[in-house]
């Protein structure tokens, strides 16, 4: 780990549990179980705080007695929550900040929570988008149960995110009836389609400096700027990645600066424009600030 002295397993716990339809992970007394791939095998893993803050404990849950690679569990576990980031010149740069300043001291040891998966991060936006957050979670997790892999394990379900061939397998009006709109059902599937067949992979957006990487994912059927950064910010981990049109950055702003409106687009423009090399965590900490405070 990276960085050790500005790591908050709790504050990562805190942010992961915003939401109770959640099913790819669960948090259990203090806590974090998920399924993920390890040698290309389906595996539960429990991850824990270790004896000080300067590492985690993963241990795999099922199947019972089976090794596993455990480079495949530290890079899943690393890449998620941001383990190799070094924070200090986010910490510095936010007292610098009139927007962002306090941000630092109040959820230190916060890292960017991102998602290991590439069709995951490229089609939750989708999901996403124009809806609240709320039935979004509820149309993920219905996306979830029924075209992820599932294995039960002590009595709770565990699943793996789809994957892009079997949606690519799907035709738009089997995701309708699962309240998905004709037109994010299409795209949805479209999308699968693209990252099946190979056109759109890991391998293929790793190359790409950000403005090419954002202009690639862009040239998707229903992904615009909002869902390309988010994607970027998540996945990729471009530091440069600002979601200017996110309604939760929109509002964090406004409390924070105590407007009567959301900001226009020109006045985000003008808040965001010096953030640069800081901008993703800039807005994933204003949208923590969202939150409820962390009961210690």
């Amino acid at each position: 780990m990276n960085d050790p002295a500005n790591f908050s397993f709790q504050e990562c716990l805190h942010f992961l549990g915003r939401s109770d339809k959640e099913c790819l992970h669960y948090i259990v007394d203090g806590k974090l179980r998920r399924m993920l791939l390890a040698g290309g095998e389906p595996v539960v893993v429990e991850i824990a705080q270790g004896g000080d803050a300067a590492y985690l404990e993963a241990t795999v849950l099922a199947p019972a007695g089976v090794m596993f690679p455990e480079k495949d569990i530290q890079d899943f576990v690393t890449r998620w929550l941001h383990l190799d980031a070094d924070l200090g010149d986010f910490y510095a740069y936010t007292q610098t900040d009139p927007l962002l300043r306090g941000l630092a001291a109040e959820y230190r040891g916060l890292r960017l929570v991102g998602m290991p998966d590439l069709f995951e991060a490229v089609t939750w936006p989708i999901i996403g988008q124009q809806i609240n957050l709320s039935f979004a979670y509820t149309l993920r997790q219905r996306f979830i149960r029924h075209f992820g892999y599932h294995q039960q394990v002590d009595g709770t379900d565990y699943y793996l995110y789809p994957h892009p061939a079997v949606i690519a397998s799907l035709t738009p009006e089997v995701l309708t009836p699962m309240q998905f709109s004709r037109s994010k059902a299409q795209y949805l599937v479209e999308t699968a389609t693209v990252m099946a067949s190979g056109q759109l992979s890991e391998q293929v957006l790793a190359p790409l400096d950000y403005a090419a990487a954002r202009d690639r994912l862009v040239a998707l059927k229903g992904i615009g700027n909002w869902s390309a950064n988010y994607t970027l910010m998540k996945y990729s981990r471009f530091p440069q990645a600002v979601l200017l049109e996110d309604a939760g950055l929109q509002n964090a702003v406004r409390q924070r600066l105590q407007l009567p409106a959301k900001p226009s687009m020109a006045a985000l423009q003008e808040y965001t424009r010096p953030w640069q090399q800081h901008a993703a965590y800039a807005v994933f900490y204003l949208w923590r600030s969202l939150l409820p405070p962390l009961n210690v």
